[in-house]
């Protein structure tokens, strides 16, 4: 709990006694307690649910590739225009839940996207099918855009980093499990199944949000004025930091995607000749992310930031290197690697932004995954283009460019001078 030492009543200007009365209003949820628990287990199961969502379709596209005569980059559209428009509604949904508040954004957020999901189960046409993947993504961005935020706002300071992780978790284990769910049944039903199956587990999820997410106690409502709104934007942007955490974001989900969106194509085909199933099964690496989202959130706060950021990014690079050899073995090792040092820089800089952010909060968080889903969506069709001229060596290649990018955003990031003093 913060603690202040109340001014007197006339020493403090008219204009800011709402500030310093929200100030000593604030009541952060410690760790150990059952709010805490309340909280986090609320978050897990919506980050379990978005990244279920979104990420089920990776095993399906070489076969609706298959069966809608199209090539791997127009197959992975049915993530892309997720991933896509969840950015686009970023930049809206982060300040409508400035005003109307973070609990309610979120629930209606969930129950929307699951029931969009169990429509997408029943279009007849492809174009059907990716208008819905496309409803999904803006639906979803109502609770990317503010869990974030909520818990930079609700969980104390000292143990925000293991909060954030547990909520990347629930990110992990919803990739994880939406990828190995669809990946084993396609091979058994049609992928009209499979996907009814996901919106019913994320209609469950749902439910469980919405009983057990207690309600804000911090949030400040505030203004929608377009003024207010480009002002918050600016002062982010004038921000030391924050536009290379913005910058990062959008360079390492861009080469986390691309990987797992065409490491299918590469085992399906020679020399290794894998069944759907084995390959939906490789969903299992995503237990590496579990692991580290929460370990290195919990190391990045005892360490800081700037110390552990970059090593993550070097994680993934040996791992992307393993990759790019033959025997499946190193590649499955090289998965695992990556994917542990992905989540785990995500959980890192997702945790630095809610530090760096004094104000507007929610845009800050919109503006950090807006970058986020925008490197999904836009990196992750691109390396279609990769995969098509020079395939695992093409993806290698661009994967390779974007992690580079991200070293030398993190060295610089390491090098900048704390803010106010705080270690962030």
């Amino acid at each position: 709990m913060k603690t202040a030492v109340a001014p007197l009543a006339h020493e403090v200007p008219p204009a800011a006694a709402d500030d310093v009365i929200a100030e000593l209003q604030e009541i952060y949820i410690e760790k150990g307690t059952p709010m805490f628990m309340r909280t986090v287990l609320a978050l897990f199961s919506g980050g379990f649910a978005t990244f279920a969502l979104l990420y089920c379709v990776q095993p399906m596209m070489p076969l609706l590739s298959h069966e809608y005569s199209i090539n791997a980059a127009q197959s992975s559209l049915i993530l892309s225009v997720a991933t896509g428009m969840l950015a686009f509604g970023l930049l809206i949904t982060g300040p409508i839940s400035d005003r109307i508040g973070r609990k309610p954004v979120m629930v209606a957020a969930l129950f929307a996207a699951a029931l969009c999901t169990i429509a997408s189960s029943m279009m007849p046409s492809w174009h059907g099918v990716l208008i819905m993947r496309a409803l999904i993504g803006l639906s979803l961005s109502g609770l990317a855009a503010v869990a974030m935020t909520y818990l930079s706002e609700e969980i104390h300071p000292q143990h925000i980093g293991l909060a954030m992780g547990l909520y990347i978790g629930g990110n992990a284990i919803g990739g994880m499990s939406g990828r190995l769910i669809t990946g084993v049944l396609i091979d058994f039903v049609s992928w009209h199944t499979a996907m009814l199956v996901i919106g019913g587990l994320a209609l469950v999820a749902a439910a469980v949000f919405w009983k057990i997410l207690p309600e804000s106690r911090n949030f400040r409502a505030r203004s929608l004025h377009p003024r207010s709104l480009l002002d918050g934007f600016t002062m982010h942007f004038r921000d030391a930091g924050l536009p290379l955490l913005f910058l990062e974001a959008f360079v390492l989900m861009g080469a986390f995607v691309t990987l797992f969106n065409y490491i299918g194509y590469r085992l399906l085909a020679a020399p290794y000749n894998l069944d759907q199933v084995f390959v939906g099964l490789l969903s299992v690496v995503y237990l590496s992310g579990i692991y580290s989202s929460a370990k290195i959130g919990s190391l990045a706060d005892k360490l800081g930031r700037r110390k552990v950021l970059w090593a993550t990014i070097a994680l993934m690079f040996a791992g992307l290197a393993l990759t790019m050899f033959t025997p499946l073995l190193l590649v499955i090792v090289g998965m695992l690697i990556f994917t542990f040092g992905f989540f785990g820089a995500h959980s890192v800089a997702s945790s630095w932004i809610g530090r760096r952010a004094t104000k507007a909060k929610g845009q800050a968080s919109s503006l950090y995954l807006f970058s986020y889903y925008a490197g999904s969506s836009i990196a992750g069709t691109a390396g279609g283009v990769f995969w098509h001229l020079g395939g695992w060596n093409g993806i290698g290649l661009f994967i390779g460019s974007l992690l580079l990018i991200a070293l030398l955003v993190a060295l610089k990031l390491a090098k900048l001078p704390p803010l106010g003093g705080v270690k962030a």
